[in-house]
């Protein structure tokens, strides 16, 4: 027998028995405490238009194809840890009518066991995440991804990670490094940005004393995109409104030599810092400092995730004539 409701007199039958009726919330006293679905279907309401959510229904249930996609993390133990990514990338395949199986990988055991783990993936994201541990399987796993043609989606520290791979072994700067992680590193291409604009709050100014939840850059905040670039293709639009939650940015005195070395920085804040990177002349390779999967929906998905399940049916598909032929 499941307890009592606070403050009812009333005993409740078996778990069963409830079903067909509806508790009222903050009923008064003298109100009724329960009423049945007769009386629910009773009421006027105006009629209910399901066509659009029945399309995401028939999308989610009969997909035509399925890609793999590779999620390096550090928390994948805790699946609940990554459930707005989960969530968001199934909203790609409904919207791309994919069945997305996302395998969990533990970005430390790429650091002993190296990138075997990553074959046969149709793509890559690397999300966000703090602390050192597991780092440098991420900087493997979005170097694997730049060397293979693999889609990648770096988000949060996923950028960082892929801006500090192509730092070290395009550019040429050896160690280079986060000062999250390196303090000493001699190329810090990410790092604690002291002062930036909030959309809300105005100038925030932050240092390394400061305490970590009242110094990050967080919600809703302006990036401008190039025009010409994939990140303006993928969202169609100059100006979005994105979600964050970091500290540390990428380091905008690196800006030059990376650009003149082929990474292009394709998203920028109102007040310059960089929000989206991309790789010119990989097949689709986009990073980003925000948290596109908290603006996804089913109905509407989200561009990048979109974008990025596309891409991985897109390479899916030029690996099977290799495979055919192994």
């Amino acid at each position: 027998m499941p307890p009592e409701l606070p403050g009812r007199k009333e005993q409740m039958g078996p778990l069963a028995s409830p079903i067909g009726k509806v508790f009222l919330v903050g009923a008064g006293p003298g109100d009724p405490d329960l009423l049945t679905l007769k009386a629910v279907r009773a009421m006027q309401a105006a009629p209910t238009d399901l066509a659009e959510w029945r399309q995401v229904v028939n999308a989610k249930m009969n997909p035509e194809a399925a890609v793999n996609v590779a999620m390096v993390g550090k928390y994948v133990q805790i699946r609940d840890s990554y459930i707005s990514l989960n969530e968001a990338l199934t909203h790609g395949g409904v919207r791309t009518r994919t069945r997305v199986n996302v395998h969990y990988i533990e970005s430390a055991d790429i650091e002993t066991q190296g990138t075997d783990c990553l074959d046969g993936m149709d793509a890559i994201l690397v999300p966000g995440g703090f602390g050192e541990r597991g780092i440098e399987g991420k900087i493997r796993a979005a170097e694997y991804a730049r060397r293979h043609g693999i889609p990648y989606l770096g988000i949060c520290l996923g950028m960082q990670v892929a801006v500090i791979e192509y730092a070290r072994h395009v550019v040429g700067l050896d160690g280079a490094h986060s000062t999250e992680f390196n303090r000493a590193t001699p190329h810090p291409v990410i790092a604690l940005i002291t002062e930036w604009q909030d959309e809300v709050h105005g100038a925030q100014v932050r240092n390394e004393t400061s305490e970590k939840g009242g110094t990050m850059r967080l919600g809703s905040q302006e990036c401008r995109i190039v025009p010409g670039t994939l990140a303006h293709f993928v969202y169609g639009r100059d100006l979005i409104m994105e979600r964050h939650r970091h500290r540390y940015e990428f380091n905008n005195r690196y800006l030059d030599r990376l650009s003149k070395a082929g990474l292009k920085f394709s998203g920028f804040s109102k007040d310059g810092l960089v929000e989206l990177i991309e790789l010119p002349g990989h097949p689709w390779f986009i990073a980003c400092q925000f948290h596109p999967e908290f603006n996804s929906t089913p109905r509407d998905g989200h561009p990048l995730f979109t974008g990025f399940i596309r891409a991985a049916r897109h390479y899916r598909a030029s690996q099977l004539p290799a495979a055919a032929s192994a």
